[in-house]
Order: structure tokens, then sequence, then C-alpha cells
């Protein structure tokens, strides 16, 4: 298949594109480059070494033997993306080319903006440019499962069934986004579905949890075909953070009590999460939500894991609680579906401790980047727009 990959220099992005090149299908993409620029912009630094734009093309057809259409241009610019779209035809979309944190939506007024403005105006021009010049397309939008937010009551993939005063419907779950990212995505969730409505679109959209690990297999060992890994405050994920300051020796922090519930699953299942979707798409006007995670922990229960991992391999790791930054509900149910990627073939990695273990001996190797970004490690953006550096509580 023809697949078009919005956001290809990211870390999903990347090496989604070596897992499908490496199962036959065409792919070509485009990024701004941006998620380089944020991440120095906050003080951080991707852990493991990333090659260039073009020394990744130039591995990439030294491992694939393909030339891999990778252009630089910004997905907010309608006529680069709908050219894009007439010149290559796709047969899929998967968008994957917003701006992906929390805390850095949350910085200050201009972040905030830019943020909601980025991320819908960009999904909004791939939707039409799918309209105009790829009217077969189906768009895989990467969604989160933070759009959910924290609900008292089961999650259910998307849609749900409900009763009120005496009649039924299926209605769309509700969202209940925790930052001005997580608003931006549940305007995308919604203009996309509406997509499918008026135009007869078809869509899936993914409500992934959060994604950890170095590598996947079809990388092999060349360096230059590594993703990033990063670990600062806005776009450091918690257990990639947990293992970045676990080789340094760094207390794991935990915000707040702890008690945080969220999904998680290892970078080699979101790729096959997402070749599935894209292997069984959904009929014209159809607009389906699949929650792709493997499973959920609390942030204690992910702490306890990087450190047991670390203990294993000779890196004795302390765990801390810090104040917690964030407005968020601390102690809460968490009891979210996850059916239809498995009725669709998907296979979780049931060893979630060997992907920890891969991870910290590859960051092993790259330990003085880390040491010298390890201000990075601690949060001083606050969700009621202030700045103040996280202390230890506990």
């Amino acid at each position: 298949m023809k697949v078009f990959i919005a956001g290809i220099d990211g870390y999903l992005g990347w090496p989604l594109a070596i897992y499908l090149s490496a199962r036959g299908h065409e792919v070509a993409g485009a990024d701004l480059l941006l998620r380089r620029q944020w991440v120095a912009e906050v003080g951080g630094v991707s852990a493991l070494p990333i090659a260039s734009r073009e020394e990744r093309l130039f591995a990439f057809k030294e491992a694939t033997g393909v030339e891999l259409d990778f252009r630089v241009g910004d997905l907010t610019d309608y006529d680069f993306v709908k050219g894009f779209f007439r010149e290559f035809q796709p047969e899929v979309v998967v968008h994957l080319g917003q701006m992906p944190s929390a805390p850095y939506s949350m910085i200050d007024q201009a972040h905030c903006v830019w943020t909601q403005q980025n991320n819908v105006i960009n999904n909004l021009n791939i939707l039409w440019a799918i309209k105009e010049a790829a009217p077969a397309a189906h768009l895989i939008k990467l969604g989160t499962m933070g759009e959910y937010g924290t609900p008292a009551v089961d999650i259910p993939e998307g849609f749900f069934e409900v009763e009120f005063r005496g009649r039924n419907d299926r209605l769309p779950f509700p969202r209940q986004a925790g930052s001005w990212y997580h608003q931006s995505k549940v305007h995308d969730s919604h203009n996309t579905h509406f997509a499918a409505k008026i135009w007869g679109a078809r869509a899936t959209d993914i409500m992934q949890g959060v994604v950890f690990g170095t590598r996947i297999a079809e990388m092999g060992d060349d360096s230059r075909l590594r993703t990033r890994l990063d670990f600062d405050q806005c776009f450091g994920t918690a257990i990639n953070r947990f293992c970045c300051q676990a080789v340094i020796g760094h207390p794991l922090s935990l915000y707040g009590l702890g008690k945080q519930k969220r999904g998680f699953l290892p970078l080699a299942d979101s790729m096959q999460c997402l070749g599935l979707a894209i292997e069984n798409p959904p009929d014209a006007g159809e607009y389906r939500v699949f929650n792709q995670f493997e499973n959920a922990y609390s942030i204690t229960e992910l702490a306890c894991l990087v450190k047991g991992v670390a203990a294993d391999i000779g890196l004795p790791v302390d765990i801390k609680r810090y104040d917690n930054p964030r407005a968020e509900m601390e102690d809460h149910y968490y009891n979210p579906d996850r059916q239809h990627l498995l009725d669709l073939g998907y296979q979780p990695t049931r060893d979630i401790k060997s992907v920890i273990k891969a991870m910290l001996l590859d960051l092993l190797d790259n330990r003085e980047r880390i040491e010298e970004h390890a201000d990075a490690l601690i949060p001083d953006i606050r969700w009621d727009g202030g700045r103040k550096r996280s202390e230890v509580i506990g």
C-alpha cells in the first residue's frame, strides 16, 4: 500500500517508515523538523544521538534498497499538503505530525495558542487534502488516551450506549482533556468524526497510551536508523524519563501521590498496532476508535518496574515523590477497553521487563548526554501558568 506519514522525523514516524517499508509498503512523508527545535528550546536533548535528515535518508536506502520521499514541509500550509497528496496519491495517511506535549502547551499564552493553531489547522488541512486529492484514502489519526481524562466509569473505545429519559442512543464517549494539548486532540477527533459523517471519509482514531522503548527489530544495529528518545519535562514521557534517571543514578521522580494510572505500550507494539490499522481499513464513511495500549499501570508501579530491572543489571536507584506541577486527579478509577486491535490480531509484548532492560542498556552507552542535561529531568512548568521547580516531598 502507499502510505503517507505526517511527522515522519518523529519518535513514532521514523520507525514506522522503517517498519512499513520492511513489509513491502511504499512510504512517503513530511516533517518540518520542529521536534528537534522544541526539545532544544526547553533545554533537552535526545538521550540517543539521532542522525540528520540527510543521514537518515542515506541509511534508509542502504537498509531497504529504496529511496524514501521525505520532504521538509509545513502541514499548516495547505498548498504543500494538497500538492504532495496529488502527486503521491496515498491509500493511507498516518497523521503523527503534531506537537505532542501537555507541558509545552501549558508554558504560557503563546505556547497554548500555537499548539491549538498548529494541531487543529494541520489536521483540518489533511482532512481537506484527502477530500480533494485522495478521496479514497484512509486517515489514521494519532489521538491519545488522555482525551478521555479519568472518569469514574469504564472507558469504551470511542462510543457507548446511553439510556436517558427512556430513550437510547450510541454516542461518542465524553472527552475530558487535561491540558491545552489534549484539548487540541479532542478538537481533532470531533473534526475527523464530522468529516466521516459529511464526506464519507474513512478514519481510524487511535487513542494511544504512553509509548516507551529505544528500538524496533527492523532498525538492526545501524545507529543512523535509531529513533529519538527524550527525557526532559515536556517531551520525556514517564517511563523514558525513569530509565534515563536510572542510568545516571538520579532518583526516579514521581509527581504527587504517584497513583495516577495510564496505559502503556512498547514502541514495537505501537508499530504492530499501526500496521494492523493500515492493513485493515474501515468502510467509506466509517469513523472508528481504537484504544491502543498494552496494560495500565500507576506511576508508582511503573517506577518500581524500572527500579527492579535497573537493580538486576547493577544500577541501584531510589524513588522520590515531588510536588505535582499538574492539575489532575491523582487517585482515581481507570479501566479502559482495548478489544478492537486484539480482534485484528494484535499480540501484546508480555515481557515488559525485557523491553525496559534493552532501553537501560542502550541508554548506558549515552550516560554522559543525559548527565549533561540532568536539569531537564525535574519540572518547573505548572498548570496554573507559573514557573516553579518541583521539590521533593517524600
